[in-house]
């Protein structure tokens, strides 16, 4: 086990609609931690994204959840390996459902800095930021 891992809670509508999205950009379910109320989603060796239902979720907070349909609640950033990585998780993601969110002022400030990213919102609202930078001395 890693000393350190980063587990993201996200509220979803659809447990089954959710799961069958994370695993469509080719992600997959840790049937240990998976069960009527929650799915875990291996990202990375050390990252996951658990989904939770709303009604599981409340019982973590007593703060009233963010409708993330229509409000943002915070971006996911994550970085990739390469420019192409980011395409292709984009593109499955929407394949699979999400929708796309294209700033192109941020796209050209990004390029001049050397990076490249995308955004796509999952179908419960939640915002990824996949993204490549070319990190001084990754040539």
């Amino acid at each position: 086990m890693p000393s350190k891992m980063i587990f993201i809670n996200l509220p979803v509508a659809d447990l089954g609609r959710s799961k069958n999205f994370y695993q469509a950009i080719g992600w997959k379910v840790n049937q240990d931690f998976t069960d009527e109320n929650a799915a875990c989603i291996v990202i990375d060796d050390n990252i996951c994204a658990m989904l939770l239902t709303k009604d599981f979720f409340t019982t973590f907070t007593k703060r009233p959840i963010a409708d993330t349909v229509s409000e943002i609640s915070s971006a996911y950033a994550l970085s990739l390996a390469s420019a192409q990585e980011v395409d292709a998780l984009t593109e499955a993601a929407l394949a699979a459902g999400a929708t796309e969110e294209v700033n192109e002022d941020r796209r050209a400030e990004e390029a001049q800095v050397g990076m490249f990213g995308r955004t796509f919102i999952d179908p419960d609202g939640h915002q990824w930021e996949p993204f490549w930078m070319n990190y001084p001395g990754s040539d």
